[in-house]
């Protein structure tokens, strides 16, 4: 049997507009954040389209999830966890985005005088990528070579 509602946890009806607007809200976000993924704001993409997406969880976590008029200790502990997760992804943007200023790495052959690079692409593969019989090492046949036969 459920007990009455008390001063810690009441009832809350949220009226019909509310619902409306919120949902109006997320279908106007959602636009908005197709408008911008047409828009070339070079790394800034990632940054602008996650920033419309936590806002459109945030509404749908405190209206539809009625976290708004719940306990206020729930909405710090939802708002904290969002802040770390900005911070994360942050940094792992930034890590991401800024690692080729420090590695400047210059693709080169690993063994410049390598045998491979004496011979032409045409002539070192056949039409399925073996190589042709005359680019191959003449290998003599063991038992020819040997004098005796088994």
């Amino acid at each position: 049997m459920m007990s009455s509602p008390t001063a810690e946890h009441s009832v809350h009806i949220t009226p019909l507009r509310v619902y409306l607007g919120i949902g109006a809200a997320l279908l106007v976000l959602t636009a908005i954040t197709i408008a911008v993924s047409q828009v070339h704001l070079g790394p800034w993409n990632i940054v602008v389209a996650l920033a419309i997406a936590a806002v459109k969880a945030t509404l749908v976590a405190f209206f539809f999830m009625h976290l708004f008029y719940d306990n206020k200790f729930y909405f710090l502990v939802l708002t904290i966890g969002i802040l770390f997760l900005a911070i994360f992804i942050g940094f792992t943007m930034i890590d991401t985005m800024r690692r080729g200023d420090l590695y400047q790495e210059i693709a080169t052959p690993i063994k410049d005088r390598a045998a491979m690079y004496d011979l032409p692409a045409d002539t070192a593969a056949g039409a399925h990528g073996a190589p042709h019989a005359d680019s191959l090492p003449a290998v003599a046949d063991s038992n020819k070579s040997s004098g005796t036969h088994h």
